[in-house]
């Protein structure tokens, strides 16, 4: 019988003493398969992976995220980074950390007096997004989101060169799908970089095509989420627009599909006609080919030429234009109105030469200068105003987003244009009523002027922009 439990106690002592042995193999063998995250994944670390520091990151998640909706981005900003270092993919699945981020470093930015801590906290959102990029890939839509957040937020301390790369590889691989809030953007340093030389005419055509067609897919397939498509249509459409007034930018299909569809509309009015013959021909449309054949089937059928001169710079200067090629027309336009002495002609062929640089060209400063010429020419004379306030009424996608403030203002100084266009000639009153009365709607609401601090409706303005002008404040009525 003793012999009987000392067996059993011996094998119990055995079992107890291989029991540990036991568990450290379980252990190894956990360990083995779950090992330590590699430097990569631990730059794309989530709250689920943190162990035991999980609840130290999701308090300062929730701290920061507070002082976030506060608007306390300085209180947020040590929260954010002790967030961030733990997990930067937060949940796995929100963006939260990145989008946090930006703002915060936007707030910092802004209150940054130097240009060395500016470009300190513009490379921290460069950093960001080259991390969010890394951990969420979709590099074509964070690349637009980019620019969007570069060219609005801090574009005076980053270069064109940076952002514009930004959204040519986001249109590259998207196409007409790029997300439309980098469209008006983009559409604007286009017409930007045009205008400065700093881009090739040819690939800026590339991307100003793209742009019209995802703009066009956009306002197809928006469905009932159209509101964005009506800010889009408002601006960049104009500023895409304005890119024709640049020899050989747009092909020909581009001038046909946008302006014969409005001949045949309209076959008969000669300016109409007139005006769809000199874009397509702008355009390199085929002399020959059935559009432009039928457009000079229409001129000769309806229309009478007024230029009766035959020789001389005046001739060849309408010669040039009808045949789109708008920069040798001013040219001669210029040659003639060197040696003209009589004042009527030279304010008609200056007047000319401003509603090609208006209509054609889309130069909007060099328009003012020889409408101001025609104006001085022939003294009362109400033309030349009436072009002026349509210059300014043009200008709110030049000025502003295309809607809102800043693309509101620029209807007062055309008003005061117009008023004084009928004030001095009676002949284009009627005009002038109508302009005034279809742009009084477009002026800033009285709402808005309340909340503008040193405007009153009545008080004086100045518009900058190109315009430069003083004015009086005035509300939609």
């Amino acid at each position: 019988m003793n012999f009987k439990l000392l067996t059993f106690y011996l094998l119990i002592a055995l079992f107890v003493a291989c029991a540990p042995q036991t568990t450290k193999e379980v252990v190894e063998v956990v360990k083995e398969s779950t090992p330590p995250l590699t430097a990569e994944e631990k730059m794309c670390r989530t709250f689920s992976q943190l162990g035991n520091r999980s609840e130290e990151a999701l308090t300062a998640f929730v701290l920061y995220k507070d002082q976030v909706k506060m608007g306390n981005f300085e209180e947020a900003y040590p929260l954010w980074k002790q967030a961030f270092s733990l997990a930067p993919k937060a949940d796995g699945r929100k963006t939260y950390h990145y989008d946090d981020g930006v703002k915060i470093y936007a707030h910092m930015f802004n209150k940054s007096t130097s240009e060395e801590e500016k470009s300190m906290w513009v490379d921290s959102v460069k950093y960001l997004y080259q991390r969010r990029k890394m951990c969420y890939g979709d590099e074509a839509v964070l690349s637009a989101r980019e620019g969007f957040d570069m060219y609005y937020t801090f574009k005076k301390s980053v270069s064109d060169s940076y952002i514009l790369d930004l959204f040519k590889v986001a249109s590259d691989s998207l196409g007409q799908e790029i997300p439309y809030y980098a469209i008006n953007p983009f559409s604007a340093m286009l017409v930007n970089m045009m205008g400065n030389k700093s881009i090739e005419s040819s690939v800026a055509s590339k991307y100003a095509l793209i742009l019209l067609d995802a703009i066009e897919y956009g306002n197809e397939t928006c469905g009932t989420e159209c509101e964005p498509w009506i800010i889009i249509n408002g601006y960049a459409l104009d500023r895409l627009e304005a890119l024709e007034g640049y020899p050989d930018f747009y092909p020909c299909e581009y001038y046909s599909e946008k302006y014969y569809p409005e001949f045949l509309a309209n076959n008969t009015d000669c300016e109409i006609i007139e005006k769809v013959g000199i874009r397509l021909r702008r355009g390199g449309c085929s002399l020959e080919g059935e559009e432009l054949q039928a457009i000079s089937e229409a001129y000769k059928a309806n229309c009478k030429s007024e230029n009766t001169i035959t020789k001389g710079p005046l001739s060849e200067a309408y010669r040039f234009y009808r045949n789109g090629d708008y920069a040798n027309a001013i040219t001669k336009f210029d040659e003639y109105l060197s040696t003209e002495t009589d004042p009527e002609k030279s304010a008609k062929t200056q007047l000319i030469v401003a509603k090609i640089y208006y209509r054609d060209i889309k130069n909007f400063p060099l328009a003012r200068k020889y409408a101001r010429k025609a104006a001085s020419s022939k003294p009362n004379w109400g033309e030349p105003y009436i072009l002026i306030g349509k210059l300014y009424a043009s200008s709110g996608p030049i000025c502003g987003p295309g809607t809102g403030w800043d693309s509101q203002i620029v209807t007062w100084p055309a008003i005061d244009k117009w008023q004084y266009a009928k004030k001095i000639d009676s002949s284009v009153a009627g005009e002038a009523n109508k302009l005034i009365n279809t742009y009084a709607k477009y002026m800033p609401a009285i709402e808005e002027v309340f909340s503008r601090p040193n405007v009153k409706e009545g008080g004086p303005f100045y518009v900058g922009c190109w315009i430069k002008e003083n004015t009086s404040v005035r509300a939609a009525k």
